[in-house]
């Protein structure tokens, strides 16, 4: 029975332990911080595929852990009996002139191919939706493949699941066997200080709760925002996107305008009242894709970093290959995933 260490209890490190829990590995994950104590420990959660154009291995694995999600936080929520918010009601988005709604109808042929009939990316009329944003042209994009967690909910389900299963979580101890870090920024900052170039940063992220009734509905993308309900009578709203910050876990007035844009674009949601604000770094390599495989300065040892802002969206897979590569020496990594692609 393989002995395996993952150093850090956000998403990644978390989904990597729960696979090689599965295949049969005594596990212990290690975090100072305890489950979902960095980036994981958000409150937007919006699980959104890129756009069915332009076909790539980034896309190619996103749309696969996309699929594999529904199964995934359902075997964690049974495991654990902690409901995960995790459901798949599709995303909302407003098309903003003729030329994006030509755009849209391409992306629709598209989507019928590379998304296999497993979701489909269609044009709708506002009017004829509930729950819509202000859209200029009156037509929406609406996907079938988007959903929606609660990020915070879901790390503390899966760090359950882990338990329930006879996995360990710590905040101190030391590896054995096999070995895999997962410690997102702090991470990034190790490989930096051994590179004569940025191998990674810690992106500032900023989003709030706000309370407002609409579990069954889709989440919304418009003028930059994701607007997402979830299942406990609240809306998340975010996110900034700041490079450059004095403290990375104090909200301003970058929030107080993403609040007001999404009032804006959602009439219905004014004066809902805010009930929790939050900021924190996302680890983003400098591949902007998930860095996987063997450890760059580490050796005989592995790396799950870089999730940014689709990590949760990525575990599911991240998990997957991860365990496929430590577990039984099966490579699935995509090139663009490998560490010398942020080198």
């Amino acid at each position: 029975m393989a002995q395996v260490t993952v150093m850090g209890a956000g998403i990644f490190g978390l989904s990597v332990a729960w696979h090689c829990l599965s295949r049969g590995a005594r596990v212990r994950v290690i975090d100072p911080g305890g489950p979902g104590a960095g980036a994981s420990g958000g409150v937007v959660g919006a699980l959104a595929p890129h756009v069915p154009e332009n076909w790539n291995e980034k896309k190619a694995f996103q749309f696969d852990s996309l699929v594999m999600a529904q199964a995934f936080w359902a075997d964690v929520a049974a495991t654990s009996g902690i409901a995960t918010g995790y459901a798949r009601h599709g995303r909302l988005q407003p098309v903003a002139d003729a030329d994006a709604l030509a755009l849209a109808r391409r992306r629709a042929e598209n989507a019928a191919t590379l998304w296999q009939g497993k979701a489909v990316w269609e044009l709708v009329r506002a009017e004829d939706v509930e729950w819509a944003p202000v859209s200029p042209t009156g037509w929406l994009v609406h996907d079938t493949l988007s959903a929606r967690l609660h990020p915070r909910r879901a790390c503390t389900a899966l760090a359950a699941a882990i338990r329930a299963k006879g996995g360990e979580i710590l905040t101190d101890g030391t590896p054995r066997g096999i070995t895999i870090w997962a410690t997102g920024v702090a991470g990034l900052e190790e490989l930096n200080a051994q590179h004569t170039r940025s191998v990674g940063i810690g992106v500032k992220g900023q989003g709030a709760l706000v309370h407002f009734h609409a579990p069954g509905l889709p989440q919304l993308f418009t003028d930059g925002i994701h607007i997402v309900p979830h299942m406990d009578d609240t809306i998340a709203v975010g996110s900034t996107t700041e490079r450059e910050y004095d403290d990375p876990r104090a909200t301003d007035e970058r929030l107080d305008a993403v609040i007001e844009r999404a009032m804006q674009a959602v009439p219905v949601l004014h004066g809902a009242r805010v009930v929790e604000r939050w900021a924190g770094l996302r680890p983003r390599a400098r591949s902007r894709a998930p860095m996987l495989g063997p450890h760059p300065l580490r050796p005989g040892e592995y790396i799950a970093n870089g999730g940014f802002k689709i990590g949760f969206g990525m575990a599911p897979k991240v998990g997957q290959v991860m365990a496929d590569l430590v577990l039984e020496g099966v490579d699935a990594i995509p090139a663009g995933f490998r560490p010398e692609a942020s080198l």
